[in-house]
């Protein structure tokens, strides 16, 4: 399990937070220790259209020179040309589409492996069906068109940002319906909270399929900080054999954050975690006892 820090808290996102170019946020994430960054395809960061050959080319080897990989990357939840998928409107449906092709190459550019798909929200006048049919195909879609960059769009169910994927079990319902080897699942530990489950209970649920986590104590604090089981997860994260990213996406919900005490807490806190229970278990293997 490699640790990655989320964008948001860097970049004004949500509420204005202070921003930074991508260029000092990496190199700030690399001092701090982490493995890898997600990078939220916003301005002023990386959204593509903002993006030339050479400017691309400068963030590759920027990456390649702090020794930081990408983890991931992710679309605003919205944004001027619209990204949801399960919108009335063809044209903001097409636009959705066109925005994760650019994302899938940007990532495999970048040399990155992990797309977060959003599945969009409802509209008024909109029935749940017909919006989860309209997510269901731009997904099949993009999934189908990204097939050859080798990046794996992973299903992330959210409790602020859509009413249609709230759950573990919608996005592994959504999964399943579309049915293509490069789209798997996520969740975001904060949005398990915030719906009053158990956040190692998604781990089981999605088990092999799970290739992505947020990580976020409630209301968007640094893991350890709040209520939060971390242990638990990241014991179920073992059983099930994950080796994916732990991305922190938390210090963007509020003014007053400081970016680099808030990566340093995570990690401080997550770091020694997660190699503590990785030490116990292959102990617990060595004398046979029950994992």
């Amino acid at each position: 399990m490699k640790i990655s820090y989320n964008t948001w808290a860097y970049s004004s996102f949500f509420v204005w937070v202070p921003a930074y170019t991508l260029d000092e946020t990496i190199k700030r994430l690399a001092r701090l220790g982490y493995d890898g960054i997600e990078i939220g395809a916003a301005a002023p960061h990386a959204y593509p259209p903002h993006l030339s050959k050479d400017r691309r080319a400068q963030v590759r080897d920027l990456l390649q020179e702090h020794g930081i990989q990408l983890s991931s990357m992710l679309p605003a939840p919205s944004g001027g040309p619209g990204n949801n998928p399960a919108s009335p409107y063809a044209e903001e449906r097409r636009a959705t589409v066109e925005h994760y092709k650019e994302l899938a190459e940007l990532t495999a550019e970048w040399g990155g492996k992990t797309l977060i798909y959003l599945p969009g929200w409802i509209i008024f006048g909109t029935s749940r069906r017909q919006a989860w049919a309209w997510s269901r195909e731009v997904l099949t879609e993009i999934a189908d068109s990204i097939a050859h960059t080798g990046v794996t769009l992973v299903i992330e169910p959210t409790s602020h940002d859509t009413n249609l994927c709230v759950s573990a079990d919608d996005a592994i319902e959504l999964m399943q319906d579309v049915n293509r080897p490069n789209v798997k699942l996520m969740f975001d530990t904060f949005h398990v909270l915030y719906s009053r489950e158990v956040i190692s209970d998604y781990a089981y649920k999605m088990a092999s399929d799970l290739k992505h986590i947020h990580i976020s104590d409630n209301d968007r604090l640094p893991p350890g900080s709040g209520v939060g089981d971390f242990e638990s997860l990241v014991d179920a994260l073992i059983d099930i054999g994950f080796d994916g990213y732990l991305t922190m996406e938390t210090g963007f919900h509020r003014r007053g954050i400081e970016p680099d005490e808030d990566a340093r807490t995570s990690i401080n806190y997550l770091r020694p975690l997660v190699e503590r229970k990785l030490a116990e278990h292959a102990a617990r293997a060595q004398s046979g006892a029950p994992a």
